[in-house]
């Protein structure tokens, strides 16, 4: 049963596989499969990427390890190039599951010539235009108002789009989250607000960012319906995510959602040892014992229908071949060339831009 504001997440697989809850027709052992693969591919891009960084082929990197089955269950749950997206910066799996190309992702975290953004934009910071994702920025909570604003241009429009908005627990300490979510509950503008609650923001633990029991219970006060799921459980968040967006979809105004999940990696590639410095080592074995990909694994073999070593080992090796074609094509585009930093200015490039970018260009030439 999905109801707001509950005092537990909503779940339908336990931790040790055991359903909760009766499976929808849908979730065929097939099926069930299919978001397994989802995930997977998202932790073995992390895990495959994250050397980049070692090698010095990129400067930044927000892995997404443990968050797989919040951000799988979300973009399963929307319409994919219909649905307008304004993500934070961990939401790779969530790109990757919409259907955005490996190369695509992997060029902009690289800044190669085949980067969409022209190597302009931050590492691991996306956008994909054909999917509906916005710009992605480092700056917390910044994404909320846009978002607000796309959905009432939805709503003007009188599509039948949603918007989403994505961000973690320490969003919600801003002063643009505030103004983002009440001027959606105002405007009755059709958004889904998703906390990734992953307890951490940086070395700031969710005890630190609020006295409020939960995330989702703060909806109450904006005049607007909260839900709080299992983040971990895949299943849970597929469920919640797809009845919310059919809500809003039908006309009902703004929602928000807490996803109960956590960080098991680091921050970013800049605290490498959050363990020594922020957290301890119990609280991450704790979460780690948690994994969403292995409540699958377990849920599959109590149904009779276990995914075997040899063929998790070449899911592996499909996902490795597809993370090492993209890294290798992505490299073999090169650097951008200097001369693209005056397009995708202006649509008409004024004379003042247009001089600079013929100094510019005399200056390379003379030095060539």
């Amino acid at each position: 049963m999905i109801q707001p504001f509950t005092q537990r997440p909503i779940q339908w697989v336990s931790d040790q596989g055991e359903l909760l809850q009766d499976l929808p027709e849908r979730y065929t052992p097939e099926f069930i499969r299919e978001l397994y693969r989802h995930m997977l591919r998202a932790r073995e891009m992390d895990r495959k990427l994250i050397p980049l960084l070692r090698q010095g082929r990129t400067s930044f990197y927000a892995q997404a390890h443990g968050m797989e089955a919040t951000q799988v269950g979300l973009a399963l749950a929307c319409r994919s190039g219909h649905d307008w997206w304004w993500l934070y910066y961990r939401d790779h799996p969530i790109m990757l599951t919409l259907g955005v190309p490996m190369l695509q992702i992997v060029s902009q975290i690289m800044g190669t010539a085949s980067d969409s953004c022209k190597g302009r934009q931050m590492p691991h910071h996306f956008c994909a235009k054909e999917y509906n994702v916005a710009s992605i920025s480092s700056s917390i909570a910044s994404q909320i108002p846009p978002a607000t604003g796309t959905a009432m241009a939805q709503k003007y429009l009188g599509t039948d789009e949603i918007t989403v908005c994505t961000f973690g627990d320490g969003a919600t300490s801003e002063g643009d989250w505030h103004a983002g979510v009440n001027m959606a509950a105002v405007s009755h503008a059709p958004v889904m607000f998703v906390c990734e609650n992953n307890q951490w923001a940086i070395s700031t633990g969710v005890a630190d960012q609020t006295a409020s029991e939960t995330i989702h219970i703060k909806a109450r006060a904006y005049g607007m319906p909260g839900y709080y799921v299992d983040g971990n459980d895949v299943i849970a968040v597929l469920e919640v995510m797809s009845h919310v967006a059919d809500q809003i979809r039908s006309g009902e105004g703004p929602a928000m959602v807490e996803a109960l999940t956590y960080r098991v990696g680091s921050h970013s590639n800049a605290d490498a040892d959050a363990e020594k410095n922020y957290r301890t080592r119990e609280e991450v074995a704790e979460w780690t014992a948690r994994d969403p990909l292995e409540r699958i694994e377990k849920l599959l073999q109590n149904m009779g229908h276990p995914i075997s070593e040899e063929e998790k080992a070449a899911m592996v090796g499909e996902v490795g071949d597809e993370v090492a074609a993209a890294i290798d094509e992505a490299a073999a585009s090169g650097t951008p060339d200097w001369d693209l930093m005056f397009q995708d200015v202006y649509a008409v490039q004024p004379p003042h831009l247009a001089e600079q970018e013929a100094y510019v260009r005399a200056e390379q030439e003379a030095l060539a």
